[in-house]
């Protein structure tokens, strides 16, 4: 049988005015060598779980992305993680949320899925099990990252929270750059055996307070998979897809409406969060390889891969 992966690097204001020639050489890199990674695993006859595990472990590794190493900072200066894993045959699931120092929070997801008896740790709870499973660890400073660093120095001493990129913060009061993207990673896949999975990581906001936590390691918010139906991960403002429930939702859409996959998408992030007001986008796959872009936000780091020999990497609008 078919299979195939699809990633996303995070959604926003992403057109060719704020990116340079050298910027769109790094991250058709970073993506393609995240596909890559992903794909190897689906093409060795790995398991869709461990194909996402490896694309998102890829991107959490690269700094360009606001996941892992390339986490943005808190109003403490810290770097604080959020993470989903979710598989569609069993619907088995691990998240976590407001975790510091773990090198790659995919990785700590599938152990909380695998090995906790749980679905969901935050935290010093969550740091505690992580240790507990030899969970690789890394310093303050393998998270340091000089640009982000600068973001969180410009807006540290106000109540402003901002995106990944420097642009307009979230009370609307704009800042220099009208650039912005919503920082998070993630991938699904449908592997030879017509398993689903999905997966999804991220940095958060930049000088976010009280422990905010976003839509990416809700399960059914950010993340879900089900192997009737699709798998899903999204990108956007957190707090509108918490309330539109957008991963699940379009699983619903197909299973109880009949919808295709790509109607299902549009549906919910065309209309329902259009009209919510609510910023994004996100990535699916069906469990007959079938796989969606779909947005309302001027692009997405994007890529896809598959068994037919497609392999497509693209930032922008349509293409």
């Amino acid at each position: 049988m078919a299979f195939t992966l699809v990633i996303h690097g995070g959604a926003g204001n992403i057109t060719p005015a704020i990116m340079n020639a050298e910027q769109e050489v790094q991250y058709t890199q970073g993506l393609q060598e995240a596909l890559d990674m992903g794909y190897d695993v689906l093409r060795n006859g790995g398991g869709a779980m461990d194909a996402v595990v490896a694309s998102i472990t890829a991107m959490e590794n690269n700094p360009l992305f606001n996941a892992g190493r390339g986490s943005v900072f808190t109003k403490k200066g810290h770097n604080e993680m959020d993470a989903a894993l979710m598989e569609g045959k069993e619907l088995m699931a691990g998240a976590v949320a407001g975790v510091r120092n773990i090198k790659n929070p995919i990785v700590l997801a599938r152990e909380v899925m695998l090995h906790s008896g749980h679905v969901f740790l935050s935290d010093s709870g969550a740091a505690e099990f992580a240790l507990s499973r030899g969970i690789e660890m890394a310093s303050d400073e393998y998270f340091f990252n000089q640009s982000r660093y600068d973001q969180w120095m410009e807006i540290r001493d106000t109540n402003f929270t901002q995106l990944d990129h420097k642009g307009d913060n979230l009370k609307g009061a704009p800042l220099p750059n009208p650039g912005h993207k919503f920082g998070t990673v993630g991938a699904v896949a449908c592997d030879e055996q017509g398993n689903l999975a999905a997966g999804t990581s991220t940095g958060g906001m930049t000088n976010k307070r009280f422990g905010r936590i976003g839509d990416s390691p809700v399960i059914g918010a950010g993340t879900y998979a089900n192997n009737k139906t699709c798998a899903i991960s999204c990108t956007g403002h957190g707090e509108y897809f918490l309330r539109a429930v957008v991963a699940y939702d379009v699983s619903c859409l197909m299973e109880y409406k009949g919808l295709s996959l790509q109607e299902a998408c549009a549906v919910v992030v065309k209309d329902k969060l259009v009209q919510m007001k609510g910023e994004g986008g996100l990535i699916a796959v069906d469990a007959m390889g079938n796989h969606d872009f779909c947005f309302n936000s001027a692009g997405m780091y994007r890529g896809m891969r598959n068994s037919d020999g497609k392999n497509y990497v693209g930032f922008y609008g349509a293409e």
